[in-house]
């Protein structure tokens, strides 16, 4: 006995709007470290090693 229900399959999913040869549409960029000024990025490299520096003094106690 034959299916009675159809298996038609649509590839367009609500994404991918652009031609195959054509880049990608630009996304809405997050923080990112590499968009602070040089004093920016060193205040926040130096928080980061400290808060790595305090954990792992802790965990050697």
């Amino acid at each position: 006995m034959a299916s009675l229900h159809s298996h038609a399959h649509s590839h367009d999913h609500g994404h991918h709007h652009h031609g195959p040869a054509a880049p990608h549409p630009a996304q809405k960029v997050g923080w990112s470290i590499l968009r602070m000024a040089l004093p920016g990025r060193l205040v926040v490299a130096l928080a980061i090693s400290v808060v790595m520096w305090a954990f792992f003094l802790l965990a050697m106690r």
